[in-house]
């Protein structure tokens, strides 16, 4: 799932999807069996240790192995100059070459390898400019191969950008790995699992309404805690005359169902919102935090939408001035412009890092940070919450101006010891510095530099 609008979520396989200890799982199968589903979402390779996939904004899409301390030192790079991988690579119509912009990972055809959907809204297919396109790199023994990419079925047409953002869910709680795909414009479309090498899929519905935002993000999740995943769809809005930041709520099940939408940023939209869905506050139903850089002339925030039984409830707002979150609230600090969700104290809530790449620290200008949120009974919370930057004690470095700290950030146990591990990358395209998991939080000690950046599916 793409660096440019951070949201990636990984939450499905071709297994039920469920909420336990208030963070989206995998239920598992075994890795290497026929029809059985790959154990993690995104073992490509099926050894049984996570990957880590991220496109590098140059029309490629890097792999990164895992192992069982985390990022290993094999990789592979795939574009549309890899052997078997369809289209052209290079400028598309105007555009630069989209593909990897967006990526979802799961066990599309269920043979016990993670597979990869590579999503670029600038493609050219056949006269159609920027009809866009999404390709599935097959997993295997040996790692994902373009040899047998195999492409969506979807009719060309001019400009509407199909894959410009793509997510993974079994939507119909089918227990089989479903894709979204968004367009430019202003339709979402679901395939169905049932996907194969020779480019079959289930059934597929595209969906709309006549106050759905303009596609900007997608975010997939268990909202209402019933055996489907639903989905949010992220855009610009419209109301009263004036561009707003909306966030469209569809409910998975054996029939899509359109629900609310709710404005985010009600003045200046954000282009490249991020979001992610976790059970902050243990209710049962998975709530969505996403990402208002905008707000507050770009102090930036987060806003989380509960969910609820039947569809998301009420919102609040958090802020870098809400009580107890370290630093000050000051324009251009982009609060939230990447998000990532886990328990990172061992308490049963989940915790949310928000990247704050605009931060200004030790008079250095957008040196960057990230802040570690608490959830809680009552969601949310600045209190406990943790803040690192350049300037931390034990953070290897020091501040520097445009660094961009926290501009990609994930949480993840890399090390395979229970308590997931902070990655944050800056600039976009650099390795990550890991701070590592305890079970009183994330510390800096053991502090390194892992190569990869962390923009892969979470």
């Amino acid at each position: 799932m793409s660096r440019r609008s951070s949201i990636r979520l990984a939450v499905a396989t071709a297994t039920a999807l469920s909420l336990t200890g208030g963070l989206l799982t995998l239920a598992t199968g075994t890795a290497g069996a026929v029809t059985v589903p790959a154990k993690y979402a995104d073992d490509f390779n099926g050894d049984g240790y996570r990957d880590y996939a991220y496109g590098n904004h140059n029309g490629q899409v890097v792999v990164v192995y895992g192992t069982a301390t985390g990022p290993g030192t094999t990789t592979k790079v795939f574009s549309q100059a890899t052997s078997g991988v369809p289209g052209t690579a290079g400028d598309a119509g105007g555009y630069a070459d989209g593909f990897g912009e967006d990526l979802a990972a799961a066990d599309f055809n269920r043979d016990g390898y993670a597979d990869l959907a590579v999503a670029d809204f600038t493609e050219k297919v056949g006269d159609k400019v920027s009809s866009g396109a999404v390709t599935i790199l097959w997993g295997r023994a040996s790692g994902l191969s373009g040899s047998d990419a195999t492409r969506l079925p979807k009719k060309a047409s001019a400009h509407q950008g199909f894959g410009k953002q793509i997510e993974t869910g079994d939507f119909n709680g089918d227990g089989r790995a479903d894709l979204a795909v968004a367009n430019g414009i202003d339709s979402v479309y679901v395939y169905r699992g049932g996907f194969t090498k020779s480019g079959t899929t289930g059934s597929i519905t595209r969906h709309t309404a006549d106050n759905a935002p303009e596609p900007t993000g997608l975010v997939a999740g268990r909202v209402t805690n019933d055996k489907a995943t639903d989905l949010y769809l992220l855009g610009q809005g419209y109301h009263d005359g004036k561009m707003t930041q909306d966030a469209w709520f569809l409910r998975g099940g054996s029939t899509i169902k359109p629900g609310k939408v709710t404005v985010i940023n009600n003045a200046r939209p954000d282009y490249s919102p991020t979001g992610v869905v976790a059970d902050f506050n243990k209710d049962g139903y998975g709530d969505l935090a996403v990402s208002d850089r905008r707000y507050n002339r770009d102090a930036g925030s987060v806003v989380v939408w509960r969910g609820g039984s039947t569809a998301p409830t009420t919102k609040y707002r958090i802020t870098q001035a809400s009580s107890g979150v370290a630093t000050a609230a000051t324009p251009g600090d982009w609060m939230g412009h990447s998000l990532s969700a886990a328990d990172t104290n061992g308490d049963g809530y989940p915790d949310l890092a928000v990247g704050v790449p605009g931060e200004t620290v030790s008079t250095r200008t957008a040196a960057g940070g990230v802040h570690i949120l608490r959830g809680s009974r009552a969601g949310l919370t600045g209190t406990n919450s943790q803040y690192f930057s350049r300037a931390t004690s034990g953070v290897p470095g020091a501040p520097a101006a445009y660094e961009s700290f926290g501009i990609d950030v994930r949480l993840r146990d890399t090390d395979r010891n229970g308590r997931p591990d902070l990655l944050v990358s800056s600039n976009g395209y650099d390795t990550s510095l890991r701070l590592p998991g305890t079970t009183s939080g994330i510390t800096t000690t053991g502090a390194s530099n892992v190569y990869v950046v962390a923009s892969f599916p979470q």
